[in-house]
């Protein structure tokens, strides 16, 4: 009698145990996607947006073979919107994933609720330098760059090229902060000027008459979007472009901006982790859809937009949809087993990739158009200056 009721209370624990399995494999996978889509970063989360959902098309529809509902949201460039945004789709939407950032005080402003209700926020661009440093989080992944990498890759160009006294202009914000740092840590010549603009400046009369004023050989700028439009068009309009040699990280000299400017472009060096001449299938297919579906090459952060999709597939796919495994997603979002179109791509321990940067200049290509083309590599295997403060909680 005994035996006969151990071996039920046996079966009815196994059922138990399945069921509970079953019970965790979710239905589908919903993501919150918040980006500024208005205002004078809207290319920028436009393309990041537009570069995620290209990936779920290819993905037909789907993340980790579950059905995907991508909740699209404007933050407006607003810190406290985006706040109140993020909460809306964390309680009310109940999203798996956040993604989309492009800006770093915005990024800051959303990440603690997205962290505290244990949601994982794939970064497709803002990387600062907090949450790659002593607020590291198990839940923020960035699968693009931490902020200061690019601006490290242009200063060891223009340290390399001989550059004897430069001009540094970037917005006053923790992205701009962190642009220059990162130029300064690997860019040992004279600084001739250095400027914080504001966000939402449009006119540079003022920083161009300091530049001319200041005599430099170069001047390196990180001006987002329409920022760094109106920069260079009046930059070259204002006849400094004879003179002094223009650098930029990939942001400010990407395809969005080169669409803008025009011929001004041509000549204008820029620092990158990938390019649209990345020789892998995963990019191919990547630039050639993406032209297609959307009649223009993509840009950065396109490219960031379409990996931070391509990872979210590969951890649901490994945790077999089983999305309140928090522990096991999180190992499965480190392990990164995705085709990046990069190329190489794997996380450091701060949850920030580790990979190469390459220097890329504004040309014509063989029909005559103005893109960006790989000169060469600037660094191999490179890592973030602050992961040696993440203490990583586990």
């Amino acid at each position: 009698m005994k035996r006969h009721l151990l071996h039920r209370s046996l079966v009815s624990l196994s059922i138990a145990l399945l069921c509970a399995s079953s019970a965790s494999a979710a239905d589908q996978v919903k993501v919150g996607l918040l980006s500024t889509l208005s205002g004078p970063g809207a290319g920028l989360g436009t393309d990041i947006r537009d570069g995620f959902q290209l990936a779920v098309k290819h993905m037909n529809g789907k993340i980790g073979n579950l059905p995907a509902e991508v909740v699209v949201v404007d933050d407006q460039q607003n810190p406290e919107v985006a706040k109140q945004t993020a909460e809306r789709l964390l309680k009310r939407d109940k999203v798996d994933f956040m993604t989309g950032t492009v800006f770093s005080n915005v990024m800051l402003a959303v990440g603690p609720a997205a962290f505290q209700n244990k949601t994982f926020f794939i970064s497709p661009n803002a990387g600062p330098s907090q949450y790659a440093g002593a607020q590291c989080n198990p839940y923020f992944f960035n699968v693009s760059q931490q902020n200061d990498a690019l601006h490290e890759a242009a200063g060891q160009t223009m340290q390399d090229k001989g550059f004897k006294r430069v001009a540094l202009i970037a917005p006053n914000y923790p992205a701009g902060k962190d642009s220059i740092a990162g130029f300064k840590r690997f860019y040992k010549g004279e600084i001739g000027m250095e400027t914080y603009t504001s966000l939402s400046q449009l006119d540079y009369g003022a920083e161009i008459s300091k530049m001319r004023a200041a005599q430099v050989d170069g001047v390196y700028i990180f001006l987002p979007g329409g920022l760094g439009v109106n920069f260079i068009k009046q930059f070259v309009g204002a006849g400094l472009s004879k003179d002094i040699t223009l650098y930029a990280p990939g942001f400010s000299a990407d395809e969005d901006v080169i669409r803008a400017v025009g011929d001004s472009m041509l000549g204008t060096f820029n620092t990158s982790q990938w390019a649209h001449d990345r020789d892998n299938a995963a990019n191919k297919k990547f630039v050639t859809d993406f032209q297609k579906e959307f009649g223009r090459m993509p840009s950065l952060y396109a490219s960031h937009g379409y990996d931070a999709a391509r990872l979210m597939d590969a951890a649901v796919r490994d945790v077999k949809g089983k999305l309140d495994d928090k522990a096991a997603l999180r190992k499965a979002i480190e392990a990164a087993k995705f085709e990046s179109v990069r190329g190489s791509f794997k996380f450091n321990s701060n949850h920030f990739p580790v990979q190469d940067y390459y220097l890329r200049v504004v040309s014509k290509d063989s029909q005559g158009k103005l893109t960006n083309r790989t000169v060469g590599t600037v660094f191999k295997n490179h890592q973030d200056a602050y992961v040696k403060d993440c203490k990583m909680p586990s």
